[in-house]
């Protein structure tokens, strides 16, 4: 009988890690840029005429803070899930480049919400574009559960693990509030505070022995 030695994943060899993230970082940086441009008042308005205009605004101020902790905590996530990653395969890179386009997108089911955020139609494109963005993150870290040796050799399988569960959990919050939507929108909006305690089940932890191994290999 022959030994068989087993095949490792395709790698891109031209793509670096940070040079990937790096992009990324630019992407986001121009989304959030972009959700701020859509906060605005008429011009030309009387003194007696400012004031309703700052409160017609309230809703583009609103939905401009949602999605920028949405995309901060994408900005967090995709830190952490490449501090994990050694080497990038063409899965992982398609994925990345998947991400990137539906937090590029953002700003437009931002735009709708603010204007429409009392209807069904408008808060389940909202969920669902969120649902879509943790979803691509989370198949990238099951992704490197599934193939190891593109994870460094310091990060324990069971971390990328928790990444995984906690990333499940946030899509089941957001996909579950769509159907809650459709009866209440406003409900539905608060449904998606259920992702705090999600989150905190299968918080990140980290040993010191991890830490000493993580700090040796940097």
């Amino acid at each position: 009988m022959t030994n068989r030695v087993p095949r490792l994943p395709r790698r891109d060899a031209m793509m670096d890690p940070d040079r990937l993230v790096t992009f990324g970082d630019a992407v986001i940086a121009i989304a959030i840029t972009l959700l701020a441009l859509d906060i605005t008042v008429p011009e030309g308005l009387a003194d007696g005429e400012v004031g309703a205009a700052l409160r017609d605004a309230l809703p583009k101020f609103g939905a401009y803070l949602l999605s920028f902790v949405v995309i901060g905590a994408l900005w967090l996530g995709q830190h952490a899930l490449f501090r994990q990653i050694a080497a990038l395969d063409n899965w992982l890179l398609r994925l990345y480049l998947a991400l990137l386009a539906v937090v590029a997108a953002l700003p437009f089911p931002t735009r709708l919400i603010s204007e429409y955020g009392s209807t069904a139609v408008a808060t389940s494109v909202y969920a669902a574009t969120i649902v879509l963005a943790i979803g691509l993150l989370t198949a990238m870290s099951a992704r490197l559960w599934a193939s190891p040796t593109l994870a460094k050799p310091t990060v324990p399988p069971t971390q990328i693990r928790q990444s995984v569960l906690r990333g499940l959990l946030t899509v089941l919050v957001f996909a579950t509030s769509i159907p809650v939507s459709l009866a209440s929108p406003t409900a539905a909006k608060y449904w998606w505070l259920l992702t705090v305690p999600a989150r905190l089940l299968f918080r990140e932890t980290r040993t010191p022995e991890q830490e000493r191994l993580t700090a040796a290999a940097e």
